[in-house]
């Protein structure tokens, strides 16, 4: 951060003393274009000076065309001749001040790898054609006998970017993609490789999702008292499966494992009577656990403490399809 310093006993007044040296940084480009001015507190915490000199101070800078103040974000120096151009006038740069920087320091760095200006221009337009083509329709595919996770994905999925997704049976993905080529096709790792086969041919982008590490829940299995009974119930037949193989491999034969799709009423009762802590993957199970307690209250001694599961979505995988779908 720049120091600022006031004399006081100059002749020249402390907020032309300001104001010169603003500028100077602001030629010198210490201080570059659409770059923030520290506020009217900080700089008043710095010089001295009081907070009505220092707004004075930048009122006149703004009057000199050098500064340029954006509401509710803060007071940003202006981009001059060659680097304004009609980007001044753009309410997209008075909304997001530092985007301009970005997509400058993108082209520099491609300019620097040897692409000329309108080799640039056609990568950063063929780039943002994809996403917007990309985004106009996400598809989430797993196979029909486990159509269950898809229906744990779409539901996350929706939560999180706030657009409508589409579930596909990866059986008829291939007729789908047949019908449209504008379209992100989604899926859990554990079914990429068919998923690619698939959408190669189509010229489709195919993103795979990672899983969660499920950390919470597996530190509490592996603390359950031997002979506890673990119930789980979820929407995907291959979750249950998969997650009794985790379950066995912490703890061996010490827990027995309980497990239920939500539509199966019988078997969810099942679990809510004979065990002590019941996982529940997804929002449709929960409920129906919810409902199977309140039926099965005046049954039940010592009622199973109820946990629903992180996200079978990991975060990470989350953010990224935001960024690839330009939701961010």
């Amino acid at each position: 951060m720049i120091q600022f310093r006031i004399q006081p006993d100059s002749e020249i007044p402390a907020s032309t003393q300001l104001l010169n040296q603003i500028r100077y940084a602001i030629a010198s480009r210490q201080y570059p274009p659409s770059y923030k001015l520290p506020s009217t507190r900080a700089l008043a915490m710095q010089t001295g000076l009081h907070r009505n000199t220092i707004s004075k101070v930048y009122r006149q800078l703004e009057e000199d065309g050098l500064v340029e103040s954006l509401a509710g974000s803060g007071i940003y120096v202006r981009a001059q001749g060659h680097e304004s151009g009609s980007k001044l006038q753009s309410p997209i740069l008075k909304q997001h001040p530092q985007a301009y920087k970005v997509v400058q320091q993108a082209l520099d760095e491609l300019l620097s790898q040897g692409c000329s200006l309108n080799q640039a221009r056609e990568l950063f337009l063929a780039e943002i054609d994809w996403r917007l083509r990309c985004s106009a329709r996400v598809l989430v595919t797993a196979p029909a006998r486990d159509i269950g996770v898809g229906e744990v994905m779409v539901y996350e999925l929706e939560e999180a970017l706030k657009i409508p997704v589409q579930l596909v049976a990866m059986e008829d993905l291939a007729a789908l993609l047949d019908q449209t080529s504008s379209a992100t096709v989604v899926t859990s790792r554990y079914f990429i490789g068919v998923v690619e086969e698939i959408a190669a041919p189509k010229a489709v982008r195919v993103i795979p999702l990672d899983i969660n590490d499920y950390a919470k829940e597996l530190n509490l299995i592996k603390n359950l008292p031997k002979d506890s009974s673990v119930g789980v119930v979820s929407l995907s037949p291959g979750i249950l499966n998969g997650t009794e193989v985790i379950i066995h491999g912490q703890r061996g034969d010490e827990l027995l494992v309980i497990t239920s799709q939500p539509k199966d009423t019988y078997r969810v009762q099942t679990v809510v009577k004979r065990a002590q802590v019941i996982f529940c993957t997804d929002k449709v199970s929960f409920s129906a656990v919810q409902a199977a307690m309140q039926i099965a209250q005046e049954d039940i001694i010592r009622p199973p403490k109820l946990i629903r599961c992180e996200n079978y979505i990991g975060i990470q995988s989350v953010n990224l399809l935001k960024r690839e779908l330009g939701l961010v």
